[in-house]
């Protein structure tokens, strides 16, 4: 906490380039993220590719963000296609990142790419391209799809059983990782939402980006997802209090 407002670390993307490069590797992050977090009343934290111990002991909390694909390494296979494109550099820091938050047992909030990676580290699966494998077209960022929410999560709370979202992901959860349970999914049956199964342990995450459907980039044919990121800000600021 600080000035009591929680801090929030942000994974970041870049520009995939390795490190010795040229152009020289690049550090990035949608200010959606970080608008989200803010006008929820927490602070927030970007984690370019060090430091994780201390962005640990700095932060309250941390959010996954978005991005290209996680290497299929990571679960046991090979790309099946070339539409599967990966950052080694990013997936392994934020394999440890996202590992160090687990083993301090600090929030976690998982948005695409993070629901897919947080997913992976608890021992799930991922369909690598939903199209192929499945049919399904889920990555057109102008769609505006049916979630259901389940009864007993924090997305039902807030908004009801049904509502849209966006959709900007050609791969989904395929088995799910160990100690989560799924709380919303497409009408296809794809997982787009799952909450840890331990109530000892603050895990929310989404396939659909919620930071891009509040503030500037909101419109009325979606639910504002402001509430979303303050209920989790709200959590946050509970355990970090307690922990004071």
């Amino acid at each position: 906490m600080f000035h009591r407002k929680p801090v929030v670390a942000i994974s970041c993307s870049s520009n995939n380039q390795p490190l010795n490069g040229s152009p020289a590797r690049a550090i990035q992050n949608p200010i959606a993220y970080s608008n989200a977090i803010a006008a929820a009343g927490g602070i927030p934290l970007l984690c370019p590719e060090c430091c994780v111990g201390e962005y640990l002991s700095l932060s309250d909390a941390l959010l996954l963000s978005g991005g290209q694909d996680l290497s299929p390494s990571y679960y046991g296979e090979e790309a099946i296609n070339d539409s599967v494109r990966c950052d080694p550099l990013r997936d392994r820091y934020e394999m440890e990142l996202c590992q160090a938050f687990l083993s301090e047992n600090k929030p976690i909030l998982a948005i695409c790419r993070g629901f897919q990676l947080l997913n992976v580290v608890l021992g799930g699966t991922l369909y690598q391209d939903l199209n192929a494998q499945l049919g399904f077209v889920h990555f057109e960022p102008s769609i505006r799809h049916p979630f259901f929410a389940k009864p007993d999560s924090v997305l039902y709370r807030l908004y009801g059983e049904r509502f849209l979202v966006n959709s900007t992901h050609h791969q989904a959860v395929r088995e799910l990782g160990e100690g989560l349970r799924v709380t919303g999914q497409s009408i296809e049956g794809i997982v787009e939402s799952y909450e840890s199964e331990d109530p000892n342990r603050l895990i929310w995450g989404t396939q659909f980006h919620p930071e891009r459907l509040t503030g500037a980039q909101w419109d009325d044919r979606t639910p504002d997802f402001s509430r979303y990121f303050a209920a989790f800000l709200e959590e946050v600021g509970k355990r970090a209090s307690a922990n004071i």
